[in-house]
């Protein structure tokens, strides 16, 4: 026997939300309305999720504006991190995202290290951009001076 509902939150390999699916009666009643991921089909959810679609698109859209002025920001300045480096300007060691991320930090910018696009880590002296994945959409780069200590 199967259940015609209507999802509440995102299921992964089911649907997304407000989306009618047709499951199994046990799948319905043991897992998807007790922990109130979807429910019966009617007048007042339908109603619930509208509103709750418009709030998520307002949410989706704030945090797309705030990614763009901290993206213009970030293309603006740039982060100075000293490394030890012999002769030939090689580095001992490399400079890695989390060390990026932490001159941001200096600078009152935060960021987690998985924004920052590094092919490879950064083995000698120099100027580089580096790459920021801020949201999916927003892209930006970042100028990383890298001196000796």
């Amino acid at each position: 026997m199967s259940v015609e509902l209507i999802l509440l939150e995102n299921v992964d390999n089911l649907g997304a939300v407000g989306e009618t699916i047709r499951v199994a009666d046990g799948y319905a009643r043991n897992y998807l309305l007790p922990r109130r991921l979807a429910a019966p089909i009617s007048k007042q959810v339908l109603q619930q999720i509208e509103a709750k679609k418009l709030k998520l698109q307002q949410e989706y859209e704030q945090n797309q504006a705030a990614a763009r002025d901290l993206g213009e920001r970030l293309e603006k300045m740039s982060v100075t991190i000293a490394m030890e480096a012999n002769e030939q300007d090689k580095l001992y060691g490399s400079v890695s995202p989390q060390q990026i991320v932490e001159a941001l930090a200096e600078e009152k910018i935060k960021l987690d290290r998985h924004c920052v696009a590094l092919a490879e880590p950064l083995r000698e002296l120099g100027v580089y951009n580096v790459d920021l994945q801020l949201t999916p959409e927003v892209r930006t780069s970042l100028k990383v001076w890298v001196v000796k200590a």
